[in-house]
């Protein structure tokens, strides 16, 4: 049902939104858009990862001093992809634009936000940890087991023609 609402909203924000109808603007200029549904284009130079799993794209050597960025939250990760594979890529970004801490922003919760070289992202790794809280371990290291020695058969005891304990099957 989430992933419904979701869908349909996605659908109307793409019909409905201006975007549909103008070209991309570049960071510097997505500052005097806060409240509209743009698109933003840039080349993503780096990929920060902050508390708690949030990812920022960075568009500047400088994050602080950057006009524009992208935010990608852990639980959206798993609708969006690994975004680390953007990094050097230039991207189109669809979405609302807002702000927050002084800077122009758009949250990445969609993959269908993304056009440009940012188009067809991996999925997560299933042992990716987004917030590195000590569960994600690349793997331990440990000696191979030595070779499995045969097992020892059951000895059988030979059968002697004047044995007592065996039955005359009849078969003379």
């Amino acid at each position: 049902m989430r992933s419904f609402i979701r869908n349909t909203a996605f659908f109307l924000f793409l019909v409905i939104s201006p975007l549909c109808l103008g070209v991309c603007l570049p960071i510097h200029e997505a500052q005097n858009h806060i409240g509209e549904t743009r698109c933003v284009t840039g080349k993503v130079l780096k990929i920060a990862q902050g508390d708690k799993g949030v990812h920022f794209l960075d568009f500047c050597e400088n994050r602080d001093t950057c006009p524009f960025t992208v935010v990608v939250f852990a639980g959206d990760l798993k609708y969006v992809g690994d975004v680390r594979a953007l990094a050097g890529k230039t991207i189109e970004i669809h979405g609302p634009v807002k702000l927050y801490d002084n800077r122009a922003e758009i949250i990445l919760n969609d993959l269908r936000q993304l056009k440009g070289d940012g188009v067809k992202l991996s999925p997560l790794p299933k042992n990716y940890d987004v917030e590195k809280k000590g569960r994600y371990s690349p793997g331990i290291f440990s000696h191979a087991k030595p070779a499995r020695q045969p097992s020892k058969k059951r000895q059988t005891k030979p059968i002697s023609p004047n044995d007592p304990t065996e039955t005359d099957s009849g078969l003379n």
